[in-house]
C-alpha cells in the first residue's frame, strides 16, 4: 500500500540554482546598460556660455547668418537670460533682419521690463524700417533707465538723422544728433557703433573725409560688417574717389552677397565714370538679388538704355511708370513722379527716350507732357522732355529706312539722353 520515494536528485537542484542566480545578475547588472535599439545615444549638452562665445566669435568674423543661429542655440539652452536676446538682436541688424531684431529685443523685455539696453535695440531696429516715432520713444526710455548706456546714446545718433532724412524731423535733429555722437564718444570712444553713428552725423552735414576716418576706425574693430564698407563706400563716391568707392562696394558685397544695395551702389558709380557695360552687369545682379524692387527695375532699365538695349529698357521703366506683373511673374509696384526726387525723374524721361527710339512715340510724347507738368522746376528732366519731342518729330520726318541707308534710329544717329548726376 505503501508508494516507494524517490532519492531527491541533489546534483540537478544545484545546477537549476545556479542558472537562476546567473538569470538574475544578467537582467540586473548587465541587460540594463545596454542601450535599446532604435533609440539614439545621449549628446553631452553645450553650455549656454560655450554658444555664447562661440556666437561672439562668428559675429567678429563676419559671420553673422551663423552666428544668430548661435545666438539662438544660447537662448535654447537658457531662456531666460535677456543679454543673449539683445545681443541676439544686435547681429540680426547687422544683418539686415529688422523685424526679427525687434522681436528678439521684445522677448527681452518681456524679461526685463526695465532693461535698457533692450528697449536701444529694439529703438535702433524700429528706425530701420521706418518707425522713427516709436524709434525715438524707446530709445528715449532706454536713457531714462540707463544715462551712461552709449549704445543707446549711438543709436538715436542714427535715429536723429533717419527722422531727418525721412522728412519728420527738423534740422534741430541734425544738432542734437551731433550732440549724441559726442556723449557716445564720451562714454565709448572705442565702441564700433559709437564710429559708426559719429560717421554717419558727418556724413550727413557734409564732412565726408572726417566720415571715411570713423568709418574707417569702426573697420578696424570689425573689418567683417558689410553695412560698415557700404558706408565707406558712399563717401568716396560722394568725393569722387571712384576707385576706392569701388572697392569699399565689392568688399561689401562679397561679405553680403545676397543684399541688393552693393550691386546697385556698384552700378550707379560705374555709369557715373561711363563704364555702362559693367553698370548693366551689376544692375542686373541687383535685380537678381531682390526682383520686387520696383527701384532695381528702374535702374537697370536706365542702364539698358545706355547700353543701347532700348526695348529692354522700355520694358524694365514700363514697372515704375504703370507697375504690373513683370515677366518672371513678380507684382511691381509704380513709382509716382514727384518733385525732388531726382532718381525717379531719371527713370521717367529715360523711359520717354527709350520709348522714343522704339517708334512709339504716342506714349513717349505723354510722358514728355507728364514730366513738364508735375516737375517743371527739375531743368535737366524738362531738357530730357524736350529732347522726347524733337527726337518724335524726328521720327514722324525720316525717310523710311531701307538696307542701303540703314535706320536712323541707330545708336550712332541719334545723341544719347543726357545723364543724372548720380547722388
Amino acid at each position: 500500500m505503501n508508494k516507494r520515494r524517490n532519492r531527491p536528485n541533489w546534483f540537478r537542484i544545484v545546477v537549476l540554482s545556479l542558472i537562476v542566480l546567473a538569470a538574475a545578475y544578467v537582467n540586473r547588472f548587465i541587460v540594463a546598460d545596454i542601450e535599446p535599439l532604435g533609440v539614439p545615444s545621449p549628446t553631452p549638452t553645450v553650455s549656454a556660455e560655450t554658444l555664447i562665445a562661440e556666437a561672439q566669435s562668428l559675429f567678429a568674423q563676419g559671420k553673422l547668418l551663423p552666428a544668430i543661429d548661435a545666438y539662438r542655440k544660447a537662448i535654447a539652452s537658457e531662456p531666460d537670460n535677456p543679454a543673449v536676446y539683445i545681443m541676439l538682436a544686435r547681429a540680426q541688424v547687422f544683418a539686415g533682419q529688422y523685424k526679427e531684431a525687434q522681436t528678439a529685443a521684445e522677448d527681452a523685455l518681456l524679461l526685463n521690463p526695465s532693461n535698457s539696453m533692450a528697449f536701444a535695440a529694439r529703438a535702433w531696429a524700429l528706425s530701420f524700417q521706418g518707425e522713427y516715432l516709436e524709434a525715438e520713444a524707446d530709445i528715449k526710455r532706454a536713457l531714462e533707465l540707463d544715462p551712461n548706456n552709449a549704445l543707446a546714446h549711438a543709436y538715436y545718433v542714427e535715429i536723429l538723422v533717419d527722422s531727418f532724412y525721412s522728412g519728420l524731423g527738423s534740422f534741430d535733429d541734425i544738432e542734437k544728433a551731433i550732440e549724441e555722437s559726442r556723449v557716445a564718444q564720451a562714454l565709448a570712444p572705442d565702441l564700433l557703433e559709437t564710429h559708426r553713428a559719429r560717421g554717419y552725423v558727418l556724413e550727413a552735414t557734409g564732412n565726408y573725409e572726417e566720415a571715411i576716418r570713423e568709418y574707417e576706425a569702426a573697420i578696424a574693430i570689425n573689418a567683417n560688417i558689410a553695412d560698415l564698407h557700404l558706408a565707406l563706400g558712399r563717401n568716396y563716391r560722394t568725393l569722387g574717389i571712384y576707385d576706392q568707392a569701388v572697392d569699399a562696394f565689392t568688399r561689401a558685397d562679397a561679405l553680403n552677397p545676397q543684399d541688393p544695395t552693393p550691386d546697385l551702389l556698384l552700378s550707379r558709380t560705374y555709369a557715373t565714370i561711363g563704364e555702362y557695360g559693367k553698370a548693366m552687369q551689376f544692375a542686373e545682379s541687383a535685380v537678381a538679388n531682390d526682383p520686387e524692387d520696383t527701384n532695381l527695375r528702374g535702374n537697370l532699365g536706365v542702364m539698358y538704355y545706355r547700353n543701347a538695349y532700348w526695348p529692354e529698357a522700355v520694358q524694365e521703366l514700363s514697372y515704375v511708370v504703370k507697375g504690373g506683373l513683370s515677366e518672371d511673374g513678380h507684382e511691381m509696384e509704380f513709382i509716382n513722379l514727384v518733385p525732388d526726387s531726382p532718381r525717379i525723374a531719371e527713370y521717367y524721361f529715360t523711359y520717354g527716350l527709350a520709348l522714343s527710339r522704339t517708334d512709339k512715340c504716342g506714349e513717349a510724347l505723354q510722358i514728355a507732357q507728364l514730366i513738364v507738368s508735375r516737375i517743371p522746376a527739375d531743368e535737366l528732366a524738362v531738357d530730357n522732355a524736350n529732347e522726347i519731342v524733337n527726337r518724335c518729330e524726328e521720327n514722324l520726318n525720316a525717310p523710311l529706312s531701307t538696307p542701303e541707308t540703314g535706320s536712323t534710329n541707330s545708336a550712332e544717329s541719334t545723341p544719347e539722353a543726357t545723364p543724372t548726376p548720380t547722388p
